[in-house]
């Protein structure tokens, strides 16, 4: 079982990485808010994940906020070489399941930097803007992290919940290498974000990646077609998602190794052709 065997995807040209990954924000407390119940098992979690070959995590500084940044720092620092940790910064948080966006460039200074200091890294892999703030200028926003850039804070640009219409305004201040909208195989809203994605090389991270909900039920074609892999319904979701594009890189996120083990275990299935017809038809 390895996260590997999910294929390679290459970042901006690059920064390779397992197209499966890990997103951390559920490491956190309730509501994404505070510390978890269980810090030595998101310790675990963590050092599992990059054990079974994952080398992409994902996290942001509201989550917790910060929490999810000191434990990966806590688990993994000092970093393996092929280690890539995507962050973001433009939320704010005032408490548990509460966010409010805020792009004013001297905000995401502060959090590129208060970032840099609580993973314990020189230079950020990807920085991804958490959400645009419609209060701000996209160029404004946008071009304070170009200035991070180039002060070599950060390595790569990306955005979080966009349009092709915000990706494509953002692409005039910035070279623009992911996007991380909500996409899982009973919520496909961004498909085409995802089309536009995949025709110009641009990195598509899923966030939500394993909603099966109803879909996981006991008569549906996804519990079936599971049995057949004699896998989970998780494990095909994620399955689904992987074969939809070779730029998709889904990062579901668990606080429990048992559950991670699950997850990865995804990348050895390989549906074909008229699995995942039917199981995009089954929406």
């Amino acid at each position: 079982m390895s996260a590997k065997n999910s294929g390679t995807f290459t970042i901006g040209g690059d920064l390779p990485v397992t197209r499966l990954g890990y997103g951390a924000m559920q490491l956190t407390g309730p509501g994404v808010w505070g510390d978890p119940k269980h810090p030595d098992e998101a310790v675990r979690v963590l050092r599992r994940a990059v054990e079974l070959g994952v080398t992409l995590i994902d996290t942001a500084d509201a989550y917790g906020p910060f929490v999810a940044d000191l434990l990966i720092k806590k688990a993994l620092h000092p970093y393996a070489d092929d280690l890539v940790i995507a962050t973001k910064a433009g939320f704010t948080r005032q408490g548990p399941n509460q966010w409010i966006p805020v792009g004013r460039p001297e905000y995401l200074r502060q959090q590129v930097e208060l970032s840099l200091r609580n993973l314990g890294v020189d230079r950020i892999d990807l920085l991804q803007l958490h959400r645009i703030d419609p209060k701000v200028p996209v160029a404004e926003q946008v071009g304070e992290l170009k200035k991070l850039q180039g002060e070599g804070k950060i390595r790569h640009i990306g955005l979080s919940e966009v349009s092709v219409g915000d990706l494509v305004e953002a692409q005039k201040t910035a070279e623009i290498v992911s996007v991380q909208n909500l996409f899982n195989l009973a919520k496909r809203d961004a498909e085409p974000l995802l089309e536009h994605a995949t025709e110009h090389g641009i990195a598509f991270i899923p966030w939500f990646p394993l909603a099966t909900g109803a879909l996981a039920g006991a008569d549906s074609p996804l519990t079936a077609l599971a049995k057949e892999h004699n896998a989970s319904p998780s494990q095909l979701a994620l399955a689904w998602l992987l074969k939809r594009s070779p730029v998709v890189l889904p990062i579901p996120g668990t606080s429990s190794v048992a559950h991670l083990e699950d997850n990865v275990a995804a990348a050895d299935i390989e549906l074909t052709d008229a699995e995942f017809d039917a199981l995009s038809k089954a929406v």
